[in-house]
């Protein structure tokens, strides 16, 4: 018998190493990439709310279709050690997967499709482009957008529980409230505001996977 049936996975700094809109600001040059990683930084410590810099960033950097294409594949380069297997494996096991992110959608589905996880169980924001690849617009009415979108979106979620959320930021500390466990993912970042409300700690996929079936 499973300790959790259905396990909800943070993207960025948890099944990858890449914080996606700090890939594509770099793309801008330093000082672009500095001002995004210490917005990105007091955002995931809670020191701001998401929706104080979300949209702000997105008009800065305004990604076009090229540049999402390839973080998707530096999503997929940068896969958590044994993400695959381990998600493999849950599934196996009748434990149902989701993969939930502030982060783009276009870029996430590459590494969904990796993890073998169904492009209707990624819930992520939105981008738009016009004929010519360019920058469009992101979908600004997505819940994903505000600090406690994932905690509405995972409250409307149908999962079987007991329910297991993972992930590195206040963002993802937000879910708890709607959750049976919270494990704070310390593989690639480690902070302490949010170790600090974690029901759990892992540091890798093959811990997470124990926690999850034992």
């Amino acid at each position: 018998m499973n300790r959790f049936n259905s396990v909800i996975l943070d993207v960025d700094s948890t099944l990858s190493a890449v914080e996606g809109i700090d890939w594509l600001a770099a793309q801008r040059g330093p000082e672009i990439a500095a001002w995004s990683a210490a917005l990105t930084e007091r955002a995931m410590e809670g020191e701001l709310p998401i929706e104080a810099v979300y949209g702000e960033r997105m008009r800065i950097v305004k990604p076009t279709l090229p540049e999402i294409q390839q973080l998707g594949k530096v999503y997929v380069e940068r896969m958590a050690t044994r993400a695959p297997e381990t998600i493999a494996v849950l599934r196996a096991h009748d434990v149902e997967v989701v993969l939930i992110s502030g982060g783009l959608r276009e870029a996430i589905l590459p590494l969904a499709r990796e993890l073998g996880v169904d492009k209707e169980n990624v819930y992520a924001v939105s981008v738009f482009f016009d004929e010519q690849g360019k920058y469009a617009g992101f979908d600004d009415a997505s819940l994903l957008t505000r600090q406690s979108g994932k905690r509405t979106t995972v409250g409307q979620m149908e999962l079987k529980g007991p329910i297991l959320a993972v992930g590195d930021g206040m963002t993802d500390c937000e879910i708890k409230s709607v959750v049976q466990g919270f494990a704070a993912f310390t593989g690639f970042t480690r902070r302490e505001a949010v170790i600090e409300q974690a029901d759990y700690i892992v540091e890798n996929f093959d811990q997470l996977r124990d926690l999850i079936l034992k």
